[in-house]
């Protein structure tokens, strides 16, 4: 089932970039130059780099995705009696995946897209959280928050780290597969990290 769901999560990605296909015009575009702690910045004169339908399915699902570990970060973050090593997590999650949101943000302006709000509803990827999931952490408290919280962000990481793979397979914009590899790697180290406060709790 969960093959399957990619699937259909994907084929409508790919129905709805190719109804946009008039507004995006060719598949080149400037490549953004690499800012602070690697992340992109400002067009780089002179290069280009393609950017095809990998590339923007990737952008467009990975910002509510981002957003909603966001969102999750900022309702354990408002948790009292917490284990300060779960909201120092929480913390670093927050501070890493904001800017990537602006980052993709300004992607999908520069290539005429609109932003991906507009995919409310189609699921977004694999790990993301129902609407009783958040429900279930905003309403916990104390350790039990802490245990869910990791719980549902290991999920969570699982899911991105399947699109960033995803990406890295088939996508073609550089910026976009280093972004991509990014995710993978910070994200697979935080899950480790996250197996670990388990354990000890």
């Amino acid at each position: 089932m969960k093959h399957i769901r990619r699937i259909l999560i994907a084929a409508t990605a790919v129905a709805l970039m190719l109804s946009l296909a008039g507004c995006t015009g060719n598949d080149s575009y400037w490549m953004p130059g690499m800012g602070p702690h690697g992340m992109p910045s400002s067009p780089a004169a002179g290069e280009r780099s393609d950017v095809n339908r990998a590339d923007r399915m990737f952008t467009m699902m990975m910002i509510p995705h981002h957003e909603q570990a966001v969102e999750m970060s900022d309702l354990i973050l408002e948790e009292s009696d917490v284990d300060q090593r779960v909201l120092d997590l929480a913390q670093q999650i927050k501070d890493a995946q904001g800017p990537e949101i602006d980052v993709m943000e300004s992607w999908l302006d520069d290539w005429g897209m609109p932003s991906s709000g507009g995919m409310d509803g189609m699921g977004h990827g694999d790990g993301m959280m129902s609407d009783n999931d958040m429900s279930a952490l905003e309403a916990a408290e104390g350790n039990q928050a802490a245990f869910l919280f990791l719980r549902q962000m290991i999920e969570h990481h699982e899911g991105a780290i399947e699109m960033a793979e995803d990406e890295l397979d088939d996508g073609t914009n550089r910026d976009v597969l280093a972004l991509a590899q990014r995710i993978l790697d910070s994200q697979t180290a935080e899950i480790a990290t996250m197996k670990d406060l388990l354990a000890d709790m």
